[in-house]
């Protein structure tokens, strides 16, 4: 298991966090008017993943190597799968704990193809579109880094890269066009923006792509990387900028879906740069507790919208009123739950999957044992 980092910590506990207040204000609690832009939480768990799977990837390459491809799936799913099918389980046989009454067929959660398949009727567990999302990812990857190592050549690879923006760009506005500028006006033209544009994978690249180019400078361009990180501050100051200018567009509307979601990838992109170095003060900042939430981020995420739900019809007028001691209420509670199922579930198989998949004997399976890079490659989270 790698060393942490504190600064992507700290993100990875601030994009937590800023999701779980996000949907506590769907239970009643009025909270300050940065929450409502909660929903970039999501886009920068988007831009750490993409980073850190990336360099996994792409670190092997930089000195002549090839990534063992099945290894590199089996340790996604044993980094995913247990503790997700143990709380889709949950929601399936006990519908007391559901945040919603309807619960999608459990063949599209376990397909991974909830984002994809439109249901406004039955929400319950719906926040699992993005680890859809992110599943897609995981296999798309893998054969775009092997074209791409076979072809070599940083302008085929910026090309590609550029494609993918630009294309999510058009494609999100040509969705936007045909199929929701017609229902303007109507109750329901929100949800159809989330079901063709903000949902599904081929149109919430972005972030992801925006992690695997910082990978990819981190390994194969060392110099860019440390000239960039010396630069810290003013990467992190352009990212804050960017976040408050793209909370000025409406995320519904043409210009919302054309540029915001990249907008935000870039501006998340130049805080990563910032967080990865401790040559500036984000990435030396030591927040108490951002270690233990980035720890338990994903059983938090999987698990808080069904406790905030068990937690409401519980607390009645336990609170008096007071959203200060409503929110103390639910976040603790999620907090509790979702450190049990951290402790039983997520990291048994986390142990598991570090034991039984270091080489043996000196020996790293396809490729010759790896060097670091000039400027080796921190992964930070237990990915």
């Amino acid at each position: 298991m790698r060393p942490r980092q504190s600064g992507l910590d700290l993100l990875r506990a601030l994009a937590i966090l800023w999701v779980m207040l996000y949907h506590l204000t769907s239970y009643g609690v009025a909270l300050p008017g940065v929450v409502e832009h909660g929903w970039m939480g999501v886009d920068l768990f988007f831009v750490l993943s993409g980073y850190l799977i990336g360099g996994q990837l792409l670190r092997p390459l930089a000195v002549g190597g090839q990534p063992s491809w099945r290894g590199f799936l089996l340790r996604r799913a044993l980094r995913v799968l247990p503790a997700y099918l143990a709380v889709l389980a949950i929601y399936a046989a006990v519908p007391a704990v559901r945040e919603s009454p309807g619960l999608r067929p459990l063949w599209q959660f376990l397909s991974f193809t909830v984002n994809l398949v439109p249901d406004a009727d039955r929400l319950a567990f719906s926040h699992a579109w993005s680890l859809c999302v992110e599943e897609h990812f995981y296999v798309l990857l893998p054969p775009v880094v092997w074209l791409l190592a076979r072809y070599p050549g940083m302008r085929r690879t910026a090309a590609v890269a550029l494609a993918v923006l630009v294309g999510g760009m058009l494609l999100r506005g040509a969705l936007w066009q045909s199929g929701v500028a017609p229902h303007l006006g109507e109750g329901g033209y929100v949800a159809r923006f989330v079901a063709l544009i903000y949902n599904p994978t081929y149109a919430r690249l972005d972030g992801l792509l925006a992690g695997v180019t910082l990978a990819a400078v981190q390994v194969f361009r060392p110099s860019w990387w440390a000239w960039a990180t010396r630069r810290s501050a003013v990467f992190l100051a352009l990212g804050l900028a960017g976040l408050v200018a793209a909370t000025r567009v409406d995320l519904a509307s043409f210009w919302g879906a054309v540029v915001v979601f990249p907008l935000v990838a870039l501006s998340f992109g130049g805080m990563l740069v910032a967080a990865a170095t401790e040559r500036g003060w984000l990435g030396r900042m030591r927040v108490p507790g951002s270690m233990f939430l980035a720890r338990i981020a994903f059983s938090l995420y999987l698990t808080h919208k069904a406790v905030f739900h068990v937690v409401r019809d519980r607390i009645g007028e336990a609170s008096g009123g007071s959203d200060v001691i409503a929110s103390g209420v639910y976040i603790a509670a999620a907090l509790l739950v979702a450190t049990l199922l951290y402790l039983m579930v997520e990291r048994p198989f986390l142990r598991l999957r570090d034991r039984f998949m270091q080489p043996r004997g000196g020996e790293s399976g396809r490729h010759p044992t790896i060097k670091p890079p000039a400027e080796p490659f921190a992964e930070t989270q237990q990915s």
